[in-house]
């Protein structure tokens, strides 16, 4: 079994990332605040520990019983649907809306130092809802992932493990690589496109959440 203990956790690694890339609202939120240097240790820590959590419970088998009560997932489902497109619409009215250049630098300058308690317990607050709102987070965390590792039998855990690492490493990069494009960003032109796509990502997600549920 120690043999195993490694190609199981290289297959959760790239199982997990494989999911975690695809285009969604919690990667475009994380996007967003990397950019503008805002509260990102914390939002991509609850990303990363969200996941682990939740990949957790999917190998401990949590997963066969949402799977039993579908009442749970159409619950979420509608709220964060809801919670989804009132992002998107606010996304969109930055787009429709924007501040002067001078004031987004302005905001970027106090976002990296630090201030503002106020807009930090929002973003930490709207991470949470991202996460624990967004039913695809659960599918492929919970019963996805929880499924494959079960497959693994004595080595799902290092299964999960791998697909945590995976998603810890995911989000590190993204919230802080994201610093580089902040030169792109110095123009307000590039936060109207940036919002733009936010906005169109997180209304088509929570319109889908509500076709669904």
């Amino acid at each position: 079994m120690t043999h195993g203990i490694i190609p199981a956790g290289l297959a959760g690694f790239g199982t997990g990332l494989s999911l975690i890339v695809a285009i969604g609202a919690q990667n475009a939120f994380v996007l967003r605040q990397g950019v503008r240097r805002h509260s990102v240790l914390a939002v991509v820590a609850i990303c990363a520990l969200s996941d682990a959590a939740l990949i957790a419970l999917g190998v401990a088998g949590v997963g066969a019983f949402v799977t039993a009560w579908p009442p749970a997932l159409t619950l979420v489902g509608l709220v964060g649907g809801a919670f989804l497109i009132c992002y998107g619409i606010l996304a969109a009215r930055r787009t429709l809306r924007p501040a002067p250049g001078a004031a987004l630098r302005a905001e970027g300058a106090d976002s990296a130092s630090g201030a503002g308690s106020g807009t930090t317990r929002a973003a930490v607050l709207t991470c949470l809802a991202m996460t624990w709102l967004n039913p695809h987070v659960h599918l492929d965390t919970v019963l996805l992932l929880g499924s494959l590792a079960a497959d693994r039998g004595d080595l799902r855990w290092a299964f999960g493990i791998g697909a945590g690492l995976a998603s810890l490493i995911w989000f590190g990069a993204l919230g802080y690589g994201a610093r580089l494009l902040s030169g792109l960003f110095a123009r307000p032109a590039s936060w109207r496109v940036l919002d733009g796509l936010v906005a169109a990502t997180m209304v088509t997600m929570g319109g889908l959440l509500l076709a669904r549920a």
